[in-house]
């Protein structure tokens, strides 16, 4: 569940750590950390590119859009991974297997 609160807790540090120290434990825990790791790295892109195209002002939009989606996906993530459920985002890079 700390793992997808990335919003809230720590940037890439607490899906990474979670991943490394408690994903041998279990498979649940592996799995969701790498899930939440993977979204966060998407984030990072998606927010760097905003950066850039504020300089267009569609930048705004897009930035705006992008914290509205890792807040309420995260929120979302959390909660199925509290209650043992596999989640998934729908919009994810899958960059860590």
């Amino acid at each position: 569940m700390l793992a997808h609160l990335r919003e809230i807790v720590l940037a890439l540090i607490a899906p990474l750590l979670i991943m490394v120290l408690l994903g041998k434990r279990s498979a649940f825990v592996n799995d969701q950390a790498k899930e939440a790791l993977n979204f966060h790295i998407t984030l990072l892109i998606a927010s760097i590119v905003s950066w850039i195209l504020v300089f267009v002002f569609i930048g705004i939009f897009t930035l705006i859009a992008v914290i509205i989606y890792g807040l309420v996906f995260a929120i979302i993530a959390a909660i199925k991974a509290y209650n043992g459920e596999l989640y998934r985002y729908p919009i994810n890079i899958r960059l860590v297997k």
